[in-house]
């Protein structure tokens, strides 16, 4: 039986009661301070300051806990607004938004579909919104828009952890590399990249992620509307 289908043990009288809800804020706070490194049964437990072996009545496996934490965040994912162009944008934002709340999050998602209740709420959400549409259009136009947000944040989150790694801000970086740069350019072996460099707009991260959103959704509306 999956986790969220198994019934939590019944409550007895303990010094520190138990629920999957505490374990899993518990986990979530240790995650969002120091990575998923700090995230293990036994930290979570003595967290809560209870034996580890009290939370297998609980979960079964740490690969359940994970499970739960990411269904967690996605009850802060909820999509709204009038029409699918809405409703899509919305659902790329507020995701952009929990994974740098939660950083952890961008190494869970992305694989196979979360199928907790808070993952299914936010897809049916999605999905209500584009009534009218194509059916066999709906599900690769989300696919579509997730892969997007996947690919920003996790190329965001890279960013940030590397300044920390480096001790330098990517502006900081550009400046060190940027004599390199210049002699590369004055071969003459990359025109194009060159003046793309020298002469085209510097987008901070907000203005990437939006600008990159509208160049889809246009695509996905002259598709649709086709």
């Amino acid at each position: 039986m999956l986790v969220w289908e198994r019934p939590e043990p019944p409550d007895r009288p303990v010094p520190a009661p138990l629920s999957r809800e505490r374990i899993v804020g518990a986990a979530i706070r240790l995650a969002d301070a120091d990575g998923l490194a700090a995230v293990s049964l036994r930290k979570v437990a003595a967290a809560l300051d209870v034996g580890p072996m009290r939370l297998y009545g609980y979960i079964a496996t740490k690969e359940e806990l994970l499970d739960l934490m990411v269904d967690a965040v996605y009850a802060e994912i909820r999509p709204a607004g009038d029409g699918w162009r809405e409703v899509l944008r919305s659902l790329a934002e507020t995701t952009r938004q929990a994974v740098h709340q939660h950083e952890w999050l961008a190494d869970l998602i992305g694989g196979r579909p979360q199928l907790g209740p808070h993952a299914l709420a936010r897809g049916e959400a999605v999905v209500a919104a584009m009534a009218g549409v194509d059916v066999d259009t709906v599900m690769p136009v989300v696919d579509a828009v997730n892969a997007y947000v996947i690919g920003a944040v996790r190329r965001e989150i890279t960013e940030q952890r590397a300044e920390r790694a480096t001790g330098m801000d990517q502006r900081q970086w550009q400046a060190a590399f940027g004599p390199y740069l210049e002699r590369a350019f004055a071969t003459g072996r990359f025109p194009a990249l060159s003046a793309v460099i020298h002469d085209g707009a510097h987008l901070d991260a907000d203005q990437t992620f939006r600008m990159g959103l509208d160049f889809l959704l246009d695509g996905i509306h002259a598709h649709i509307s086709s």
